[in-house]
């Protein structure tokens, strides 16, 4: 099975080593690489006034040469481009910032499937990465992961109630159990059920997906 791979990355020595590690892949894909050094050029590649290339996984570097005439001015505009023009294809961020407030508005900006930050992950994680994202999974490196969870609970996202939700169903609980464990109604669960969903992220989904969310933050 081919996949087709665009990697963003003004550094060539890095896209060559990105396309060395991710040829060792573990799905068994076969990869046809394609690549972008700035935003402009990005763009091109990615916008359907140009592109004829339905890419499975576009890989980007946060900082970038930007391109001002489109208001493009790093990878996380250009991922929210790429679900736009592409809508099939995954996303993955690669960025030096570790500031738990620019990760996490990066994420809530962007929708991506990934973070990695660079002082958290080597090859094997790179190869963990484009597996889990590959088959439908996100994932976010230790420090992307820290950032989220931390700014969901210093902004007061979560409360206690829906920390006691997400705890219950983690348990295997149902909403009538869930109701009248913590004292409340069966509509209440359902409502903090959907607003807990949209914080994750969660477009559709089950329990499962809020749990799988849940898991990657380390909340459970």
């Amino acid at each position: 099975m081919t996949k087709k791979i665009l990697i963003v990355e003004d550094h060539p020595s890095m896209i060559t080593a990105y396309q060395t590690i991710l040829s060792h892949n573990r799905l068994g894909h076969d990869l046809e690489f394609y690549s972008a050094n700035n935003c402009e050029s990005a763009y091109e590649c990615i916008s359907n006034e140009i592109n004829t290339i339905s890419f499975d996984l576009v890989m980007l570097d946060y900082s970038l040469p930007p391109f001002p005439d489109k208001n493009i001015f790093n990878g996380g505009d250009l991922a929210v481009l790429v679900h736009k023009y592409i809508p099939l294809a995954k996303t993955l961020i690669i960025t030096s910032h570790f500031e738990s407030v620019i990760l996490y508005n990066l994420y809530q900006k962007t929708k991506v499937n990934g973070i990695l930050v660079k002082t958290d992950f080597d090859d094997e994680e790179l190869l963990l990465a484009y597996d889990k994202i590959m088959a439908g999974e996100n994932y976010f490196s230790k420090t992307a992961n820290k950032a989220k969870t931390d700014r969901l609970l210093a902004e007061g996202h979560f409360d206690t109630i829906d920390r006691q939700i997400i705890t219950l169903i983690s348990n295997g609980c149902q909403i009538k159990t869930i109701a009248t464990t913590i004292k409340v109604s069966e509509d209440t669960v359902k409502k903090r059920k959907s607003k807990i969903k949209d914080i994750l992220g969660i477009d559709k989904g089950n329990d499962e997906d809020i749990l799988r969310e849940c898991r990657i933050l380390r909340m459970i």
